[in-house]
């Protein structure tokens, strides 16, 4: 039986690949300090009493753990809609071919 060999993988390609992964992987290290970190300040509010303080860092944290979601939402699916955008305009470049 024989053997193939893959083909090569262009540098390109694997240069994109680890872009995409290290923008997933910054947002799900932050989403999971921010649990981590806001559960441990919960915890403390809860044994110590009084007013719900540990509301505030986890709203404040919260609102900016979404922007950092939605910064990477929109350039990762960025990343499709620019390479349509320069095959439609590569395609008018030669004529519509």
């Amino acid at each position: 039986m024989p053997t193939e060999t893959p083909a090569p993988i262009d540098p390109e390609l694997i240069r994109k690949a680890q872009r995409r992964v290290s923008l997933r992987m910054g947002f799900f290290s932050h989403a999971l300090i921010y649990v981590v970190v806001n559960a441990g300040l919960f915890a403390l509010n809860v044994f110590q009493g009084g007013p719900l303080w540990s509301f505030w860092p986890m709203a404040g944290w919260g609102i900016g753990l979404a922007a950092h979601g939605l910064a990477t939402w929109i350039s990762l699916n960025g990343d499709g809609l620019r390479d349509r955008m320069l095959k439609q305009e590569i395609d008018r470049l030669n004529g519509g071919r």
